[in-house]
């Protein structure tokens, strides 16, 4: 069953809402999202950019999803900001033991749990039905709120994967 966002993401946030979603190697157990909660706690209630606050929102889903977002019809989120919320996660990647950059790992929803996969291996999958071109895909490159909400988990066929792998 996935999660409706809608419940989820801060309904007072502007829907362009700068979004930033890192994806983990592996599932987080529950001591580590406990304690990745305190950290994002922490780290949203200090947040600020050139002195100001963010408004900010952070959470872990699926327990492999960390999300962090900024309000910026509020406070602009500068590059200084930026590389803050990239300590943070960082830090998270210290304490667990995770990657949390690489980006050659995609993420699929496959019997009812998030499944990673390399790059180099989707067209494999999708050949031998480990995937199909209506899996849901976590596009992890979505920049908003809004596109969170509609873009994140799409079927293969929808998504730029589709494009490539599907003829």
């Amino acid at each position: 069953m996935t999660v409706d966002l809608a419940t989820i993401l801060p309904k007072n946030f502007h829907p362009q809402s700068k979004l930033w979603i890192y994806q983990s190697n592996r599932t987080f157990t529950m001591n580590e999202l406990f304690a990745i909660e305190d950290i994002l706690e922490k780290f949203i209630e200090g947040w600020k950019s050139h002195g100001a606050p963010v408004k900010g929102f952070a959470t872990a889903l699926y327990g492999q999803f960390i999300i962090l977002m900024a309000d910026e019809s509020f406070t602009t989120v500068g590059g200084c900001s930026t590389d803050s919320s990239v300590h943070v996660i960082k830090e998270i990647e210290k304490l667990t033991g995770v990657q949390m950059f690489n980006r050659e790992l995609l993420a699929f929803w496959v019997k009812d749990k998030v499944q990673t996969i390399p790059m180099a291996q989707v067209a494999y999958a999708l050949e031998n039905g480990l995937l199909t071109k209506d899996t849901l895909y976590f596009n992890n490159l979505v920049a908003n709120k809004a596109a969170m909400e509609t873009q994140w988990m799409q079927p293969i066929e929808e998504s730029w994967l589709g494009k490539k792998y599907l003829k």
